[in-house]
């Protein structure tokens, strides 16, 4: 069984995606670009942009900066978070972080609530249930 903190796989340790999702989603919710969070903490907006994509692990110091810029605390960044027998117990932890950290579930993720109405978020829900299931369909 795969942990959430399972290192043996490639791609970014899920705890430093983790921190970078969260890095990213309060600069949007902030409307701060990249550029400025990056002059902010005195780096370079490719920096910001691996930090948000998990490329680069962020530092302390750089996380200590980074909460300071973005007008919150260090324990933000690892709110949701699952402890690791938590993890192993949720299976939908790591398919929520993917969703999240690709630029469409977030962008996704963030206008769904403005969405008032019930019904339409229902069929909203529906349209992308069939979107998902004709797509299973056609792959198998």
């Amino acid at each position: 069984m795969t942990t959430f903190y399972d290192t043996e796989h490639d791609g970014p340790n899920p705890v430093d995606r983790h921190v970078g999702l969260r890095i990213r989603m309060r600069r949007k919710e902030l409307g701060m670009s990249q550029e400025r969070l990056a002059e902010a903490i005195g780096l370079t907006f490719q920096q910001v942009q691996k930090y948000e994509r998990a490329t680069n692990r962020v530092s302390a110091s750089k996380l200590w900066e980074t909460a300071r810029a973005l007008k919150t605390s260090i324990s933000y960044f690892y709110e949701g978070l699952a402890e690791p027998a938590e993890a192993e117990l949720d299976g939908h932890a790591g398919a929520v972080q993917a969703f999240l950290f690709s630029h469409e579930g977030l962008e996704l993720a963030q206008a769904f609530p403005r969405v008032r109405h019930p019904r339409v978020r229902r069929k909203i829900l529906d349209l992308v249930r069939t979107l998902a299931e004709a797509r299973e369909t056609v792959d198998a």
